[in-house]
């Protein structure tokens, strides 16, 4: 069973995907992809040469995009092929395993409901969000940015077998998380 956790911006999909990691499923994190994608300098150089821009780092990166000197449309043009192709190794590499956990922010976005049995929708209020997003070192404008790329949470959850509300506590989260496996299992 190939089990997919999206959500919008600092919903709270990596903390989801922290409580669910305990289960022992293996795990596919597109966020943790795209990072291994931008350590890697070849990308860098290649995003610079298409882009026409150059660029230094990540976070000379989210600079470029809060300046709006490059679209972040271009960007994922280039970055999603990558994490698509990791995605589709990994679950020919896990063929053989009961159940698959996927994390991937922009699943519905990006059209890839066909590849899994159960979608969860993690979803919190856009004020809790924003707070989650400057915790973690964001700003407001590249999170309006973000945040503005992402389809409505409401259009999201009519693609989604489950919703997670993650407004109030962890142990809240890890209840309803659980839950939903347990009634899957």
């Amino acid at each position: 069973m190939k089990i997919g956790l999206t959500g919008s911006l600092s919903s709270g999909k990596s903390t989801a995907l922290k409580i669910l990691a305990k289960r022992k499923y293996p795990i596919f994190s597109a966020d943790k992809e795209v990072k291994k994608l931008y350590q890697q300098k070849s990308l860098i150089l290649k995003l610079s040469r298409k882009l026409n821009i150059n660029i230094k780092s990540k976070q000379h990166l989210k600079k470029l995009i809060i300046k709006k000197k490059i679209k972040i449309k271009s960007l994922e043009k280039i970055i999603n092929p990558k994490v698509r192709s990791n995605m589709k190794k990994f679950i020919i590499k896990n063929r053989n395993k009961e159940n698959l956990l996927f994390e991937i922010p922009l699943l519905i976005e990006s059209k890839l409901m066909k590849y899994f049995d159960i979608l969860i929708f993690l979803s919190a209020r856009k004020n809790i969000r924003l707070r989650r997003f400057l915790k973690t070192g964001g700003n407001k404008e590249l999170f309006r940015i973000l945040d503005n790329r992402q389809m409505k949470p409401n259009k999201k959850k009519h693609f989604c077998h489950h919703v997670v509300q993650n407004n109030k506590s962890l142990k809240t989260l890890k209840k309803n998380i659980n839950r939903i496996l347990l009634d899957n299992e």
